[in-house]
């Protein structure tokens, strides 16, 4: 790659602000709290942190309900303290991504207040207003529409009833969030993350969905139907074009689409000319069984599904789903580390991710997810991959001097950073090195792979260039496996006790191992 754009080689890491780093005792974390963390993320070796949303919001999904897309929430501080944390993070060569959630406002937004104040209003058909609803369900359960009294009309939300639905068929509308980006953009954000990029469009006709023959009793009731008519609509695919045209109005920046689709759905985002999404985010590795089979068929049916010049990206984790290391098991967490960061192109972590991070343990009366909530006991809740960063092994990790929000992790006294950069062999040293071999090793975090082969619980690949070659061989099972192999060196291994080990025509793996091979080109 010859002076590639800082977002196809930057690994991207993902806060979650409210639970980062708290710095005055209420319990959140805040963006002073992030400020103070900036050279953590620096040693790391990431080239980019994405906030999770900080505009103000009445919290009931916890920011993804906006009131105004152009403040700070005071739970995270001042615009202030946001100018002082992009600053500070150019400074130190990071760059900012910012959350933008355009699909839905709060119900507080004074564009809702406005919207619903009367029939007549000239923001009414802002959002999606029926005499009738249809079948169109919320993600977090039951009815999508919800009736307003004063006005005698339901509204559609696809979550909570308090984040109602903008009309993105609108002009108006579509203006006046674009100008929301250049907001930002003059500030000198780097970029965003849209959050359900692709429900942005609905029918225009409010055709009721199919009903969803696979459906069984105990699942969440969104998934009674299918979402035809609410969600991936065509239409969607001008408007994302005509967000990128505002990004590309601003030099070096990136626009990112979280999209929940299979595979050949998802690749419509990157645009039939590479004119939408820069980084339609790539779920499968989240979705995926994890075998070496299963694993081997999502690499090579992502990247034989790229159009010509898209740039690939890969994630094991977010705010939305299971922790990877509660997924796949400590052990194999090493494995899973080293085959995200040997992936071609961007790569972006979850916070926590780097040491290990678990699930959290949540009981009944801690729940603060609305998700959980609304649909207890069937696996909505997201609260157990929220919980607070460990820093140091003190009664509050380090995280807060009051009462965190969520509850610590139970292990946090021995499994937290300050422990992991003392060991030498720990996971933490284990990503520091890969995310340093990735900057070292530009072939790594090149768009090609190679030789994508699984057997039995052995996965491998090679990452080549006219000048390298590297071969990837992680063992995804528990037993030791001897593997064929050319020659070559071990650059590193995942538990950091074998680099520069000379290999001539074969290789013996612990289980739960992984290698990172330098081969004779």
């Amino acid at each position: 790659m010859h002076n590639p754009v800082w977002w196809k080689t930057a690994v991207v890491y993902e806060i979650y602000p409210r639970s980062f780093q708290d710095s005055n005792g209420d319990g959140v974390g805040d963006l002073h709290g992030i400020l103070t963390r900036l050279q953590y993320l620096v040693e790391l070796g990431v080239g980019a942190i994405w906030i999770a949303p900080i505009f103000p919001s009445p919290m009931a999904d916890f920011g993804y309900d906006v009131a105004d897309y152009c403040g700070i929430d005071p739970v995270f501080g001042t615009m202030h303290d946001f100018d002082r944390v992009l600053q500070q993070a150019h400074r130190c060569g990071l760059k900012v991504i910012l959350d933008f959630v355009p699909n839905h406002t709060s119900n507080q937004h004074p564009w809702f207040v406005e919207s619903r104040s009367s029939r007549e209003s000239g923001k009414r058909d802002w959002y999606l207003w029926r005499d009738q609803p249809n079948n169109w369900m919320s993600n977090f359960g039951g009815s999508g529409w919800e009736w307003d009294e004063p006005t005698a009309q339901f509204y559609y939300h696809s979550f909570l009833k308090e984040q109602p639905d903008l009309n993105w068929r609108n002009p108006a509308v579509r203006a006046a969030m674009y100008d929301v980006l250049r907001f930002w953009l003059g500030k000198g954000v780097d970029g965003f993350r849209v959050d359900v990029m692709w429900l942005m469009i609905k029918d225009d006709q409010y055709r009721d969905n199919p009903p969803n023959p696979q459906y069984q009793p105990g699942q969440s009731s969104n998934n009674i139907s299918l979402p035809v008519y609410n969600t991936n609509r065509p239409e969607v695919h001008a408007v994302v074009a005509e967000m990128r045209s505002v990004i590309d109005g601003y030099p070096n920046r990136v626009l990112i689409g979280e999209i929940y689709l299979p595979t050949s759905e998802l690749m419509a985002y990157y645009g039939p000319n590479l004119e939408g999404a820069d980084l339609p985010f790539n779920f499968l590795l989240l979705q995926a069984p994890w075998t070496a089979e299963a694993v081997a068929r999502v690499i090579t049916d992502y990247t034989d599904a790229l159009p010509q010049g898209a740039w690939p990206n890969w994630v094991l984790g977010n705010h939305d789903n299971p922790r990877v290391a509660s997924r796949v098991g400590a052990g194999q967490a090493r494995i899973a580390a080293m085959l995200l960061l040997t992936l071609p192109g961007t790569v972006t972590l979850y916070y926590g991710e780097e040491i290990g991070m678990t699930n959290g343990t949540i009981s009944a009366v801690e729940v603060r997810d609305p998700a959980e909530k609304r649909q207890p006991g069937i696996g909505m809740g997201r609260d157990p991959e929220r919980t607070p960063m460990p820093w140091d092994g003190s009664s509050l990790a380090g995280f807060t001097t009051g009462s965190p929000w969520l509850p610590l992790n139970s292990d946090h006294a021995v499994h937290n950073v300050e422990a992991l950069q003392e060991d030498r062999d720990s996971i933490l040293q284990l990503y520091r090195n890969l995310i340093a071999f990735r900057r070292l090793h530009s072939v790594l975090a090149s768009s090609q792979i190679d030789s994508v082969v699984s057997q039995g619980d052995l996965l491998c690949y090679e990452r080549r260039s006219l000048t390298q070659r590297l071969r990837v061989v992680l063992n995804l099972g528990p037993s030791p496996m001897r593997v064929d192999t050319e020659a070559g060196t071990i650059l590193l291994n995942t538990s950091l006790n074998r680099a520069g080990e000379q290999i001539k025509d074969s290789v013996m793996l612990e289980g739960s191992e992984g290698l990172l091979l330098l081969l004779s080109v």
